[in-house]
C-alpha cells in the first residue's frame, strides 16, 4: 500500500470518525433538551389561556423546547457542515447560531403573546393550515432542506419552513408536551422528507379541518381550555 493509499483512507476515517461524533452529540443533547423541557413545562400547560411566566424564564423554557424540536431535523445540515471546507470545528457554531434564530423568534413570541379564547385558536389553525399550501412556505422548506453554509441563514428558512407548525403549537398551548411532540413529529419529518403533495396536502386539509372543529365544538378538543384540565368527576 502506497503512502498516498494510507493517507485516503486515514482521511476518509478520520471523516467517518467526525461524522459519527457529530451525530452522537447532537442526538444526545436533543435527549438533554427534551428532559429540561419535560420538566421546566410540568403544570405550566392551561391550553389558550398559558401564560409565559417571566421573560428569563420563558427563554429558557423555549430554548430547550425549539432544541429539542430541530435538532433532529438539522442533523443532516450539520454532517453537510462537518464535512465541507471547515470540517467539524464550524459545526458548534453553525449549529449555535441556528438556536440562535430560533431563540430570538421566541423573544418576539414573548412580546406578541396574550392568553386567547378559542375562536383565536380556531382561526390561527386555520390560518396555519392554509400557510402549509403556499409558495412560500414550499421555498422555505426547500432552503431548508438544501446546502447552506450559514447557520444563521438555515435557522431564518426553517423558521419560515416551520412557522405555520409553531403557530399551531403556540396557539393550542404553548406549554402543552403533547402539542410540542406532535409539531415536533412533523416539523422533523417536513426536514427529512421531500415534498410530496400526497402527503403534504392531506396534512394541510387536515390542520384547516382541526382549525373549524375547534371552531365548531371547542369542549371536544382535550386539554384546549383550562376547564378542561380542571375537571374532575363529579362525586
Amino acid at each position: 500500500m502506497t503512502q498516498s493509499e494510507v493517507y485516503a483512507r486515514g482521511a476518509v476515517s478520520a471523516r467517518s470518525a467526525a461524522t459519527a461524533g457529530v451525530l452522537i452529540a447532537m442526538l444526545g443533547v436533543t435527549a438533554a433538551c427534551w428532559a429540561v423541557a419535560v420538566n421546566q413545562m410540568q403544570g405550566m400547560d392551561m391550553g389558550t389561556e398559558t401564560t409565559l411566566g417571566s421573560f428569563w424564564f420563558f427563554v429558557a423554557v423555549w430554548v430547550a423546547m425549539t432544541a429539542a424540536m430541530m435538532l433532529p431535523g438539522a442533523i443532516p445540515a450539520a454532517l453537510r457542515r462537518a464535512k465541507d471546507g471547515s470540517g467539524v470545528r464550524a459545526v458548534p457554531l453553525f449549529v449555535g447560531s441556528y438556536l440562535a434564530v430560533w431563540a430570538l423568534a421566541g423573544v418576539v413570541l414573548y412580546a406578541l403573546y396574550r392568553p386567547h379564547g378559542t375562536a383565536v385558536a380556531g382561526g390561527a389553525v386555520m390560518a396555519a393550515g392554509l400557510y402549509e399550501l403556499t409558495p412560500l412556505k414550499r421555498h422555505f422548506r426547500q432552503r431548508c432542506r438544501a446546502s447552506v453554509r450559514s447557520g444563521v441563514g438555515f435557522g431564518m428558512y426553517c423558521v419560515g419552513s416551520s412557522a405555520g407548525l409553531m403557530l399551531m403549537l403556540v396557539v393550542l398551548g404553548v406549554m402543552s408536551l403533547t402539542f410540542m411532540a406532535v409539531a415536533a413529529v412533523l416539523i422533523v419529518g417536513q426536514k427529512l422528507l421531500p415534498t410530496w403533495a400526497a402527503l403534504d396536502v392531506p396534512l394541510a386539509v387536515a390542520i384547516v379541518g382541526l382549525g373549524i372543529f375547534i371552531l365548531v365544538a371547542p369542549s371536544a378538543l382535550p386539554g384546549l381550555t383550562p376547564a378542561m384540565h380542571s375537571m374532575t368527576p363529579a362525586m
